[in-house]
């Protein structure tokens, strides 16, 4: 059995979800989301989300991680440098506990788990709740979000301890 972490990178709410297991076979998962306030100063949000990863990772020992990959809104092109320097922080504590990194794309994620790569927010959680036999919505979006990305590592990535 394997331990896979997912992130979705946020400023206001990085998801973090876990599923060990193997291949279709899942054995146990969990999700969390870090939060931070918007009254507090980038780099002190930066931090939080930074030593929440670290405390995470050192705890649950995955063996891998898969993060959504950076993307740019046309409409927000600022909230791109911010999610950049957010997926910065968290790729630092990966590499910090010697954790294996893909980044996936948003489109690539939802083609792999709902078949389309223009499924809506809502088709995505449902795929993963699915996925995990679960009757109730994952709430926040970023930790439904975060379990994907990790059920698609379980899936995807052949890693060997």
């Amino acid at each position: 059995m394997i331990t896979v972490i997912g992130v979705d990178p946020g400023l206001a709410e990085t998801g973090i979800g876990i599923v060990q297991g193997s291949g279709f076979q899942i054995g146990r998962f969990a999700f969390n989301v870090l939060r931070t306030s918007a009254h507090s100063s980038l780099s002190d949000r930066l931090h939080s989300i930074y030593s929440g990863c670290l405390e995470i990772f050192e705890n649950q020992k995955p063996d891998i991680m898969i993060i959504e990959d950076i993307f740019i809104l046309d409409k927000y092109p600022k909230s791109a440098i911010s999610l950049g320097k957010v997926c910065g922080v968290i790729l630092l504590a990966g590499a910090f506990c010697k954790i294996p990194v893909h980044e996936i794309p948003v489109r690539e994620a939802k083609q792999i788990l709902t078949g389309n790569g223009n499924a809506s927010k809502i088709q995505f959680e449902k795929s993963v709740r699915n996925m995990l036999q679960l009757t109730r919505p994952i709430k926040p979006d970023h930790a439904s979000d975060a379990l994907g990305l990790a059920l698609i590592g379980l899936l995807r990535y052949d890693v060997k301890r």
